[in-house]
């Protein structure tokens, strides 16, 4: 029934439920930073009818092929997943994103609903995100690879990398006040929509990214 799901967390439901996270974005339930928190905490935060939220879940889970999760899957190709899926494409959207918003606020400067501070911000993502990546790469990952429990580590680099998780969290916040949700104005160029689009997917890209790390790698023994 749907209402056993109101007491599960959105993390787990957003792993174990292929297609949850999209549901769960669209009503802004943090599944990623806030993953431990109950369904039915999180949607009386927000003022949301939990009931409807977990019947859309539920339909969902009833699903063919919806018992697949990343919790089964072993530690060695998970983090190859992470690396290629979510490290390497960082790498690729980041650099393009901030030349696009650079372009966006040089021609479009005297337009009240330009981004100004968008470039700037995103640099600042991509230096944060990429000092992370390559202390996950070069300290966290190989522990996991050789072994190492979550349970050891979660003092200590785990400690470290959900801390700045949440800064992640953070800097989306500020990318949404600063672009009304990523959405373009009427009227907006070519180049002004195809940088809220790529914004968009590197927002669910992110946001999948911490979830998978917080909700499945980190919480291994």
């Amino acid at each position: 029934m749907s209402t056993a799901l109101l007491n599960e967390t959105l993390g787990s439901l957003a792993t174990r439920i292929p297609g949850a996270t999209r549901i769960l974005r669209e009503q802004r339930l943090d599944f990623c930073c806030g993953g431990a928190q109950s369904l039915q905490q999180a949607c009386e935060q927000r003022g949301i009818d939990a009931t409807l939220v977990a019947e859309q879940l539920l339909h969902l889970q009833q699903q063919p092929g919806a018992n697949s999760n990343w919790e089964l899957t072993p530690t060695p190709q998970l983090i190859e997943h992470i690396l290629e899926r979510y490290h390497a494409r960082h790498r690729e959207q980041l650099p393009e994103l901030i030349r696009l918003a650079n372009r966006v606020e040089h021609v479009h400067t005297r337009n009240p609903d330009c981004p100004h501070g968008l470039a700037a911000l995103l640099d600042e993502i991509y230096g944060e995100l990429e000092h992370h990546m390559c202390k996950e790469e070069r300290i966290l990952f190989p522990m996991f690879n050789q072994g190492v429990a979550a349970s050891v580590l979660v003092g200590g680099p785990i400690a470290v990398m959900r801390h700045e998780h949440d800064q992640h969290g953070e800097a989306l916040e500020q990318l949404a006040e600063l672009t009304h949700d990523i959405q373009p104005p009427p009227g907006a160029c070519n180049t002004w929509r195809a940088l809220y689009r790529g914004l968009r997917e590197f927002r669910d890209d992110l946001i999948q990214h911490i979830h998978l790390e917080n909700t499945v790698l980190f919480v291994r023994s």
